[in-house]
C-alpha cells in the first residue's frame, strides 16, 4: 500500500510517498481503508521532531482519518467490517495518511451520517479539543460566559458553536474581517483584537478558552472571575499568576476517544453542523499541505487541509491554491 512517511525529522521535503507492507490489526484494533486524512499543526510538530511524545522513525504521518473498516482484531465488539468511521489511529497521532491504517477501537467512532469522508476527516482532533476544553476541563454549563481566543480558527470555530448550542454566552476574538463570521457561528460578542483591549468592553467571564497563547493568554487571564478557569491548548499558562488572581489555569492535551466522538457525531447529525474545509489535496501533495501550514507556500487556506487518499494526483493543480478557483471545498464554516 502507499503511505506518506518520514525517515528523518526535518522540513516538509523529508516526506516521501512510498510502498509499505499492509498492516494487520492486533487485539483492540481495526484495519481501516482510509478515504481521507486531515492535516493539522500537530503533523508539522511530529514531522519536524517537536512532538511532546516519542515518535520512533520511520513513521507514517497523519492523525485525523475517515474511512471504512475492512478487518477487526480480537476483542473489538462495537465495530464490524464495512462500518464507516472517523477518529485517530493512535495516541501518537500517526499513521492516518496512508491507504490503510490500523486504529485503536477506543479512538474512533461511527462517522456522522451527514458528512462525507473528506468532511469527516477534518473533524476529530479540532472538534474533540474544543469539546474537552469547554466541558471536560472548564466544566461549563448553560448560562455561564466564556471568552474564546481565536474564534475564527478551526478549534475556536467549534468551541463557539458548541458553547452557543449548549446555552453559554459567548465572547470571541478575531480580526476585523472575521467578526461577522464569529457572530454567524454563534458568538454573542465579537472582539477585534487589533483595535480593542480585553479590559475594555468585556465583562468578567467564567472561563477562557485559549487557542492562541502568548500575550493574549496573559491579558485574557485578567478577565476571568474569581473561581473561574483559563484552559489553553497551545501553551502552559502562568499558574502562579492564576493562583494570585483566585482562578485556575490549565494546559490540556486532547484525548480523542469514542465517547467524545459519539457526542460530536450526534450534534453534527442533529443540527447539521459541518466542518470548514480550506483545501483538498491528493495523496501525492502532502508536502504542499505542510508547506501551506508553515507559511512557506501561499496562500494559506482558511479552514482545514484534507488529503483525499483515494486521489493520486487528480486534484494536484496550481489552480487548487487560487481562492477564486471552484475547487472541492466546503462553503460552511466551523
Amino acid at each position: 500500500m502507499k503511505a506518506n512517511r518520514i525517515h528523518a525529522f526535518g522540513p516538509p521535503s523529508v516526506i516521501v510517498l512510498e510502498d509499505v507492507a499492509m498492516p494487520a490489526p492486533k487485539d483492540g484494533e481495526v484495519l481501516v481503508r482510509v478515504n481521507a486524512a486531515g492535516v493539522g499543526p500537530w503533523d508539522g510538530w511530529i514531522r519536524s521532531g517537536r512532538s511532546v511524545l516519542p515518535q520512533p522513525l520511520p513513521l507514517t504521518l497523519g492523525a485525523d482519518l475517515s474511512g471504512v473498516i475492512v478487518d477487526v482484531g480480537k476483542g473489538v465488539t462495537n465495530f464490524r467490517r464495512d462500518d464507516e468511521i472517523y477518529g485517530v489511529p493512535n495516541a501518537r497521532f500517526t499513521n492516518a495518511c496512508a491507504e490503510f491504517a490500523v486504529a485503536s477501537a477506543e479512538m474512533i467512532a461511527k462517522k456522522p451520517r451527514r458528512l462525507s469522508h473528506v468532511e469527516a476527516a477534518a473533524v476529530p482532533v479540532v472538534a474533540v479539543t474544543a469539546w474537552q476544553m469547554l466541558f471536560d476541563h472548564a466544566k461549563l454549563t448553560a448560562g455561564q460566559t466564556v471568552l474564546i481566543l481565536g474564534g475564527a480558527g478551526n478549534v475556536g470555530g467549534y468551541a463557539i458553536q458548541f458553547a452557543a448550542h449548549y446555552g453559554l454566552k459567548v465572547v470571541a476574538t478575531g480580526f476585523a474581517r472575521q467578526l461577522d463570521a464569529l457572530r454567524q457561528l454563534g458568538a454573542d460578542q465579537a472582539v477585534d483584537v487589533e483595535t480593542e483591549q480585553f479590559e475594555h468592553g468585556i465583562d468578567p467571564v467564567d472561563a477562557v478558552i485559549d487557542t492562541i497563547g502568548g500575550e493574549s493568554q496573559a491579558q485574557a487571564m485578567q478577565m476571568v472571575k474569581p473561581g473561574g478557569i483559563l484552559v489553553s491548548a497551545v501553551s502552559q499558562p502562568n499558574t502562579e499568576d492564576a493562583a494570585r488572581r483566585g482562578i485556575r489555569a490549565e494546559f490540556m492535551l486532547v484525548n480523542v476517544n469514542t465517547t467524545t466522538l459519539n457526542q460530536i457525531s450526534a450534534l453534527i447529525d442533529g443540527v447539521d453542523l459541518k466542518p470548514r474545509i480550506g483545501l483538498v489535496l491528493p495523496m501525492n501533495e502532502l508536502i504542499q499541505a505542510h508547506e501551506l501550514l508553515e507559511g512557506t507556500r501561499k496562500p494559506r487556506p482558511n479552514g482545514k487541509i484534507v488529503i483525499d487518499v483515494l486521489s493520486h494526483g487528480v486534484l494536484a493543480t496550481e489552480k487548487s491554491l487560487d481562492p477564486a478557483y471552484p475547487s472541492r471545498t466546503s462553503s460552511v464554516t466551523a
